[in-house]
């Protein structure tokens, strides 16, 4: 039996052989291609411009690369060749006034108007106001930079629109980096970061320090600020991320000038500041989350939740003391299917609890209480938007969204006192007041050839006052939301080596939110709402690569004016130069570039409504060269306003200074040299 088996496998063993000796197969070539899952809750930079293409308006994204070239320090440095944007440090510092559209004019403290975000979650308190020092832009992959209502897929119904600052993930950042800077007015910066990939997971650190006297005096600034994200995919349709950070932040206050002491010398403080020890400093935990759901035949679910805590010690014209609360969740729905309709609707509550003190202001110190209230903000917000192909290359963008917004103040202390403390009386200054309102966003888009988009739409905005417009410091006023309808017309054009966003839209404001300075109390601002006014313009951003040469940048025209308004007329709104320019042109190769670079304001613009007191037009301009590369040591080198020119960054407003000098003015730095060196692996 054994004989048998071996002479079995002996013949079997031959056939093989011989089939194998007398026939020759061939298989076809194959290609084997490994597609990694995307990771829904941390879409790429080019995932999100593909997406925003499908908006019908004024929206596009800052690879944050592009602003890394040279100092990355204030948004400013981020947000400045952004189309649309007009922002401008106040004195060299983080604090900024920020703008867009128009929106939150008057306000060069504490940004109103505009919905900032990290992570796709609010920084902004419940009531809608806003800081940027818990902003890294080092610690940034990209900014998503949303006008007016292109906001809309954030529930944002404001006339600024949105910003959301997106953190990279553990697979988009480098492994490790390293990055310092160091100039001018004792500024350095030092800057940390790991990333790391655990299969379907990934995790991200990143720690700053950063510090500077400033240009003016009482000008010092320093911060510390931890970001980290831990996420990935949970199985094939679940994925999660979360995002933690911390942020210290210390502030001086220089304050502002009237136009003879800058011109005499731009560097000083205001008197009032430095003896009111000005400051703002406060600490700042956040807790997001972020989490999707893919589903059958095109659906998915998306879960945005945060809260942050915030403890703010911020002398001024009182020493104000508020711990905040706030804590938020956004459902959204979205669907798509193969014939290029789209669907997205979701729902948003928000809750903030301020806690706020008031105190005399003694050199900087507590003096006796003269105020205490407990703030309560609370807003719901159900959005929809669809999208219908009509034809070929256009589609027809609708939106619907009811908004419901709550603000309360409890008067804890029910009496009145003057600034040095004194009472005078009794008063209790709690109330209730709510605001709804449902509105509406038509939209058009044709992609006119490849590369080239036409858009256009009309939409409503609808925009509650913040704590700040109802308490005014130690003035209470009764004011409405601020309501509006744009109409905005404009193009696109991604094709070869251009790049161009150019909209022109037209808003009709009623009731609008403007504050302009108490002529009694300099640090003190009093909001009112104008019957009507208008808001036009035109936004143009352009980079044109051309050989080694590549030029970027940013023009905006602004016509924001009263409309037959019963004091100031047609009158220009005051506090925003009706045209600003900022771009630079860089030889570029191999990584190496060098260019100057140019910020200019071509005419002068009003501080008051009544168009006496003007902020003059000025021109500077700087060099910047380096070298960066995607692993490996890289450097730069930057030189601002090498021209050495007094000028005006940004102003206060006043309802009507007469004619007369005011202390509205901020200068801009001088001369200013700035380092960097950064190593990535």
């Amino acid at each position: 039996m054994r004989q048998m088996s071996v002479f079995s496998l002996l013949a079997a063993s031959a056939s093989l052989a011989t089939c194998a000796h007398a026939a020759h197969i061939e298989l076809e070539d194959s290609t084997v291609v490994a597609r990694e899952q995307r990771d829904a809750t941390a879409p790429s930079i080019a995932e999100k411009r593909a997406e925003f293409a499908r908006i019908p308006g004024g929206a596009g994204i800052v690879d944050a690369d592009t602003y890394k070239t040279g100092r990355a320090s204030s948004p400013q440095d981020a947000l400045g060749h952004a189309t649309g944007v007009y922002i401008q440090s106040r004195s060299g510092a983080e604090e900024s006034r920020l703008s867009i559209r128009g929106s939150g004019l008057q306000r060069t403290f504490h940004q109103r108007g505009i919905l900032l975000m990290q992570d796709g979650a609010p920084l902004n308190l419940a009531d809608g106001s806003g800081d940027f020092q818990s902003i890294e832009p080092i610690a940034l992959d990209h900014i998503e930079v949303m006008r007016g209502a292109n906001a809309w897929r954030y529930g944002a119904a404001n006339l600024g629109g949105a910003i959301n600052f997106v953190t990279p993930t553990g697979k988009s950042a480098p492994k490790a980096q390293l990055r310092t800077e160091a100039g001018s007015f004792d500024y350095r910066r030092v800057f940390g970061a790991v990333a790391q990939e655990f299969g379907d997971w990934d995790a991200y650190l990143s720690v700053s320090d950063y510090a500077q006297d400033g240009f003016r005096d009482h000008a010092r600034q320093d911060n510390q600020r931890y970001f980290a994200n831990i996420g990935g995919r949970i199985n094939e349709r679940l994925a999660t991320r979360f995002y933690i950070s911390h942020v210290e932040t210390d502030s001086e206050i220089p304050g502002s000038l009237t136009k003879a002491q800058l011109r005499r010398n731009p560097e000083q403080a205001a008197s009032s500041t430095v003896t009111g020890d000005n400051k703002r400093d406060f600490t700042l935990n956040r807790f997001g989350n972020i989490t999707t759901l893919q589903l059958d035949g095109g659906h998915s679910l998306e879960l945005s939740s945060f809260y942050s805590e915030k403890s703010l010690w911020h002398p001024i014209f009182q020493v104000l003391e508020v711990d905040s609360e706030d804590i938020g969740v956004r459902l959204t729905h979205k669907w798509h299917n193969a014939e290029g309709w789209r669907w997205s609707a979701g729902v948003e509550a928000l809750q903030g609890r301020n806690q706020t003190k008031n105190y005399v202001n003694v050199s900087g110190r507590r003096g006796n209480l003269v105020d205490r209230q407990l703030q309560t903000a609370r807003s719901l917000n159900a959005f929809s938007e669809l999208e219908v192909p009509l034809a070929e290359d256009w589609a027809l963008i609708g939106g619907l969204t009811w908004l419901h917004s709550e603000r309360d103040i409890d008067d804890k202390l029910k009496s009145s006192f003057n600034f040095a403390g004194l009472p005078s009386g009794f008063r209790d200054d709690s109330f209730t007041k709510s605001y709804s309102a449902r509105i509406g966003r038509i939209g058009l888009r044709h992609e006119l050839a490849e590369g080239v988009q036409l858009f256009g739409n009309l939409s409503q905005s609808f925009e509650p006052p913040t704590f700040s417009e109802l308490t005014g410091g130690a003035i209470v006023t009764e004011n409405d939301a601020q309501k509006a309808t744009m109409l905005e017309a404009g193009m696109r054009i991604s094709r070869g080596h251009l790049d161009l966003d150019l909209a022109v839209y037209r808003s009709e404001v009623r009731d609008e939110l403007l504050g302009y300075t108490n002529p009694l109390n300099p640090t003190q601002v009093i909001t009112t709402n104008a019957d009507r006014t208008v808001h036009q313009g035109i936004e143009l951003g352009a980079a044109w690569q051309l050989g080694n040469l590549l030029l970027r940048g940013q023009y905006l025209l602004n016509d924001f004016r009263f409309d037959d308004d019963p004091a100031y007329g047609n009158n220009r709104i005051a506090g925003v130069p009706s045209q600003f320019l900022k771009g630079e042109l860089l030889w570029q190769q191999d990584g190496w570039y060098v260019g100057p670079t140019l910020e200019w304001v071509p005419v002068h613009y009003a501080a008051d409504h009544a168009e006496s007191l003007y902020a003059e037009a000025y021109a500077i301009w700087g060099m910047k060269g380096g070298y960066r590369s995607r692993e490996g040591l890289g450097f730069f080198v930057e030189g601002r306003n090498l021209a050495d020119k007094t000028y005006i960054a940004t102003t206060g407003v006043v309802a009507n200074a007469n004619g007369q000098d005011a202390a509205l003015f901020m200068p801009g730095d001088g001369r200013s040299l700035y380092v960097g060196l950064e190593w990535k692996l």
